[in-house]
Parts: structure tokens; C-alpha cells; sequence
């Protein structure tokens, strides 16, 4: 009997924000299997704010992948970029017959809605949705990349003040795979949710974090302390129980992260 040999499909996929922290992960990821992945970000010559590339960037495409970031987080700009972006980009995959969209997006957006940020990303989500083009989005849960980025914000002086609430953070690099094989699958109409391998409440992670870097700041669990400016219940930010869940711990993160400091 022959043997059946199966041949891979590759596929032309656009990566809007395809030079970022997710996007460039996620091009070579792609690039990895075979496909002819293209990053695609202003520093590339394609801008879904204004349009400018769209039409011949997505040429020949069947799949565009969106985690692309408005360079402002301010209400009324936020707002300007997912809504114009989203509308942008949409038009031009019809045009050019893109068989599926997938967008990056955060666990809880609905719950967020504090937020002008989230309000925008909401608008992207529906957006998306009533569009024609087949779709997947992934609710994805915070990165440990950012969780710097949460100190500062929460920090008075020498203190963070931080809610006792659960997160369950993830690692770029994990985001980063479960969109690849997103991606590289069928449309699924719906929200998909990824999280990071384990709970821990707030100010526990952002106190490991500031020893790992040897920074002083005190935290200080304060129920009334804010997340970006949004008040939080103590489930707020956790995905689902069904979510796909990365592999990679905050420890080994931490570990490898101080690893490549002294490489």
C-alpha cells in the first residue's frame, strides 16, 4: 500500500502590530511553520489609522492577525484608534477576500468598562463581529511583561497600592503561540480565552516582582486602590475555567528574565 504523505498549507498571513512585543513573537512563529507571514506596523509602511498600505499589504492574504495598540491610552484617542483601525482594516480583508481576522484582546473587556481603553476595545470587538469575515478573538489575560508597568502606575512615593484581587498572568511568549495556532486554524466565531498557569493575588506578584529587581518600594494591600484607574473586584481579571492555559510560571519568567540580564 503507498504511503499517503500530507503536505502543509502555507498561507499568506498579515500581522498588524507585526514588529511589537505579540506580533514580531508571533511572525516567527508563523514563519516557523512555513507560512509567508508579513509584519505589518507604520515602521513597515502599512497604517490602519490612516489606511496608508492596507490595500497591498493584504494582497493574496487569508488571514490577518491584529495586535496592533493605540499609541495613547487617553478616552477620546483610544477610541479614535481601535474604532478607525478596526473599520480600516475590515474593509480592506473584504476587499481582499481574507477568510479569516483574528484580534487580540483582554479577558474581562466587558467587565472594564470604566475604562475608556476597554470601552474602545469593546467597540473593536463589535465591530468585528458584525462584519461578514469569519472571526476569532482571543481574551488574553495580563502579561508578565507589563507588570512593571502596573507598579508605576499604582506607586505613591515609596509604596504601591495595590487591591487584593486574583490575576493570573501570562507570558508573551505563550500569548503568543495560542494566537499562532489560532491562526493557523479554522474561524471560530467567537471569544476564545488564554491565561497564564496560576492565580496569585496582585500585590503577592507585583511583591515578587520589585525583590526580583531589587527595588524597594513597599506594597500596600488597599481595598480601594485602583488597576489602571478601574476598580476591581476580586474576580475580575481571572478567565474562565475553560480557558487554554500557558505553560510558562511567573518563577520561571523571573528566572529566565534575570538569565538574560547577566548573559
Amino acid at each position: 500500500m503507498a504511503r499517503r504523505v500530507l503536505h502543509r498549507v502555507s498561507m499568506k498571513i498579515v500581522i498588524i502590530g507585526g514588529t511589537g512585543l505579540i506580533g514580531s513573537k508571533v511572525t516567527s512563529m508563523l514563519r516557523a511553520l512555513g507560512h509567508d507571514a508579513l509584519p505589518a506596523a507604520p515602521n513597515t509602511g502599512v497604517n490602519t489609522l490612516t489606511g496608508d498600505g492596507l490595500r497591498e499589504a493584504l494582497t493574496g492574504a487569508s488571514v490577518v492577525v491584529d495586535v496592533s495598540n493605540s499609541p495613547s491610552f487617553d478616552d477620546a484617542p483610544v477610541m479614535t484608534f481601535f474604532e478607525t483601525s478596526t473599520r480600516h482594516l475590515l474593509a480592506a480583508e473584504l476587499a481582499a477576500g481574507v477568510k479569516h481576522h483574528v484580534a487580540l484582546s483582554v479577558v474581562g473587556t466587558e467587565r472594564l468598562s470604566e475604562s475608556g481603553y476597554f470601552r474602545a476595545k469593546i467597540v473593536q470587538e463589535a465591530l468585528i463581529k458584525a462584519s461578514p469575515i469569519p472571526y476569532t478573538i482571543v481574551h488574553a489575560t495580563q502579561f508578565f511583561e507589563f507588570v512593571k508597568s502596573i507598579a508605576a502606575t499604582a506607586t505613591d512615593g515609596d509604596t504601591v497600592h495595590l487591591p487584593p484581587v486574583l490575576i493570573q498572568p501570562m507570558a508573551a511568549e505563550d500569548v503568543a503561540t495560542a494566537v499562532t495556532t489560532i491562526a493557523t486554524g479554522p474561524a471560530l466565531y467567537g471569544t476564545f480565552e488564554i491565561g497564564g498557569p496560576e492565580q496569585i493575588r496582585m500585590d503577592q506578584l507585583i511583591q515578587r516582582d520589585l525583590r526580583a529587581r531589587n527595588d524597594s518600594r513597599t506594597v500596600i494591600v488597599d481595598p480601594h486602590a485602583r488597576y489602571y484607574g478601574i476598580e476591581v473586584g476580586e474576580r475580575t481579571l481571572l478567565p474562565e475555567p475553560d480557558a487554554k492555559l500557558g505553560k510558562i510560571t511567573f518563577a520561571e519568567w523571573l528566572s529566565d528574565r534575570a538569565n538574560r540580564r547577566t548573559a
